[in-house]
């Protein structure tokens, strides 16, 4: 079972992070979301508390917050999913479009997109945790890799003390090494989901083009997209606060 952090009462939002996130990503909109829904913010596989395995792929994540779902008993759920979890929540929709009721899509489209983290790659795998570095270390050794602060913040939060003195990665870093290809693979061609869509992009990413609109409204046909001025792919994280108006102002429709 994946886990999860779990607050508020009512009809079930899943939120599902991005690549090298976890839910700790979304605890401020997170809150907000459950004075209106019962949030379930996950941690997808290989990422944060949850599992770590070398089966890693969009299918199995998919599969896995299936699985959480049937463990929770939960039905008609709305789903919100960022850049990688955008993907799982929109192959989760077409697979079981009788378990969906609304589906967020943020800054991701259904389109293959070619690897491009090979320099935060670089970064993580030239920490050497064993020489026992203090969380001032792992920032110096990343920011030779990694010189964007917000990104390297981002990254930073997934340090944790294993030990007493022997920090750590939460993600599965050796796993990624050797599957970054599954994070960019597009949703199968036939993967159809006709309800209610939303895609918020950021006005300052270039994750979702006006060339992509017409593959997105094959595969969504009720579907719209808002875009979030003033805000590049972290766009729920660098403004919240209209992130959360058009989330919600979807939602409750």
């Amino acid at each position: 079972m994946l886990f999860s952090k779990i607050e508020g009462s009512g009809q079930p939002l899943l939120i599902l992070h991005g690549f090298l996130g976890m839910s700790d990503n979304w605890k401020t909109l997170g809150t907000q979301f459950a004075t209106d829904f019962q949030v379930h913010a996950l941690d997808l596989r290989n990422h944060g508390r949850s599992l770590h395995s070398e089966d890693f792929s969009y299918e199995i994540m998919a599969q896995d917050v299936y699985a959480y779902c049937q463990g929770h008993n939960l039905e008609n759920i709305n789903i919100i999913g960022h850049s990688m979890g955008g993907k799982v929540a929109m192959l989760l929709a077409t697979k079981y479009p009788e378990l969906v009721n609304r589906l967020i899509v943020a800054d991701i489209g259904p389109k293959f997109y070619p690897q491009h983290h090979q320099d935060i790659l670089a970064g993580l795998n030239a920490v050497d945790f064993s020489i026992q570095p203090s969380r001032s270390d792992v920032e110096e050794i990343m920011a030779k890799f990694i010189p964007d602060f917000g990104t390297r913040q981002f990254l930073m939060k997934n340090l944790f003390w294993q030990e007493p003195g022997q920090l750590a990665f939460r993600f599965n870093l050796a796993v990624f090494n050797h599957k970054m290809e599954e994070i960019g693979i597009p949703l199968p061609e036939n993967s159809v989901f006709e309800k209610p869509t939303l895609f918020i992009r950021g006005g300052n990413s270039r994750y979702i083009l006006d060339g992509d609109l017409e593959n997105i409204k094959q595969h969504f046909p009720d579907s719209s997209i808002e875009t979030i001025p003033n805000a590049g792919h972290w766009l729920h994280a660098e403004n919240p606060a209209d992130f959360y108006q058009k989330a919600t102002s979807f939602l409750n429709k």
